[in-house]
């Protein structure tokens, strides 16, 4: 299993805001990305309704890796507390659910402050911030920052320009 906030980074991205494609567009899909990261095991299939919940789970996590508060159903997935070195939270069931629990687990223990979305509206991809001071905004600043930097420039170029009268004299 990947760290933590490489997971949760992973999990959001499986859909792609400014292309509209979804990885996770089917219950195999959602089972295969699960696998592939030893969330579940080799026999276990996802339903329409771990489909449904891996969704809601998603769009959860994106909203709250923007700092908003989302408007979503509660999610049915089941976690326990372990004690040890410091409490943790581990899946309470197995399969499709047990993995998509695991990834909310991998959410609370995860370096959430370095967890952004990507400033760029139409972007919104999961990035962890390795910035020193953590303030990093755009998940490519040769893509996404350029291209705000560049609108806001624009923006501010059009606003300072005057109007020129016609340099032809007319009688």
């Amino acid at each position: 299993m990947p760290f933590p906030a490489e997971l949760v980074r992973d999990f959001v991205n499986t859909f792609d805001v400014e292309a509209q494609a979804d990885e996770l567009s089917s219950p195999a899909e959602l089972a295969m990305w699960l696998r592939e990261r030893d969330l579940i095991g080799p026999r276990d299939r996802a339903t329409d309704d771990d489909l449904t919940t891996a969704h809601a789970l998603r769009e959860g996590l994106r909203a709250a890796l923007r700092r908003e508060a989302a408007d979503l159903p509660a999610l049915p997935l089941r976690v326990a507390v372990r004690a040890g070195e410091a409490p943790r939270l581990v899946p309470a069931c197995e399969g499709v659910p047990g993995g998509l629990a695991r990834i909310a687990a991998a959410a609370v223990s995860a370096s959430w402050d370095r967890l952004k979305v990507c400033a760029d509206s139409t972007c919104q991809w999961a990035f962890i911030d390795s910035s020193k001071n953590r303030s990093r905004s755009w998940c490519s600043m040769r893509v996404c920052g350029n291209r705000t930097k560049t609108r806001a420039y624009r923006a501010r170029k059009r606003g300072s320009r005057r109007l020129v009268g016609s340099n032809t004299d007319t009688v």
